[in-house]
């Protein structure tokens, strides 16, 4: 009697169990990655058109005062007091004015100081100076470095 023995040539075939276990590591991926989509949400917008306001704009005025490395003071690109001058009383007079007629339309005095990089300290608090006498308090600085 002849034993029946069956020869083995290698070859495995398709295994589909190796591929399940692909097809659940890639699903489990995306399910992943789903969730850490951030979701668009409407936005509340409004495009612009022609509103109707009951409040009136205010725009204020912003006085600029230079100072010049050469101590040569201007408000608003016209010249005040001459350099050697510390009381500044063209400066301080204009000033008062300005802060008079802001107060009596109720508005702020809004005052930039832009300064020279290479002019004196004590200039700029002759300036201060000034605007302490005119009881303007809302000042802002600024130098100009060119």
């Amino acid at each position: 009697m002849k034993a029946f023995v069956q020869e083995d040539d290698g070859t495995m075939g398709f295994q589909i169990a190796p591929m399940v276990d692909v097809v659940f590591v890639i699903m489990l991926f995306f399910m992943v990655m789903a969730g850490a989509v951030k979701v668009e949400n409407e936005l509340s917008t409004k495009l612009p058109g022609s509103a109707e306001s009951s409040n009136n704009a205010e725009f204020t005025d912003e006085t600029i005062i230079n100072i010049s490395d050469e101590g040569e003071i201007s408000l608003n690109d016209e010249p005040f007091d001459s350099p050697e001058s510390t009381d500044l009383p063209q400066l301080r007079a204009t000033l008062m004015r300005l802060k008079e007629n802001a107060d009596s339309a109720k508005q702020p005095v809004i005052v930039t100081i832009v300064s020279d990089a290479h002019a004196k300290y004590s200039r700029t608090i002759e300036v201060l100076n000034a605007l302490a006498a005119a009881k303007i308090s809302n000042v802002t600085f600024n130098v100009d470095e060119e």
